[in-house]
C-alpha cells in the first residue's frame, strides 16, 4: 500500500507543477511534452494525475493508528 501512496504523491506533484505553470505562465507542461492537450500521451497523464488525485483523498480519512501499523508489519 505504500508504494501506491508514494506513486499517488508523484503523480500528485507533477500535476501540481504543470496547473502552476499554467497559473503563473499560461503555459501547460504536459501537453507541450506530448504534442498538445488531445493526444493520447497527455490524455493519459491527466487521467493519471486524477486517479491519483482521488487516492489522496483516501489518504485524508487514514486513521493514524492504521498507518503506523502497516508500518510496523
Amino acid at each position: 500500500m505504500e508504494i501506491i501512496n508514494k506513486i499517488a504523491l508523484i503523480l500528485s506533484i507533477i500535476g501540481s507543477l504543470n496547473w502552476g505553470s499554467i497559473g503563473l505562465f499560461k503555459f501547460d507542461i504536459v501537453a507541450w511534452i506530448f504534442g498538445g492537450q488531445a493526444s493520447i500521451g497527455a490524455r493519459l497523464v491527466y487521467i493519471l494525475v486524477l486517479a491519483a488525485g482521488l487516492w489522496c483523498i483516501s489518504l485524508f480519512f487514514q486513521n493514524d493508528r492504521d498507518y503506523i501499523t502497516e508500518k510496523v508489519s
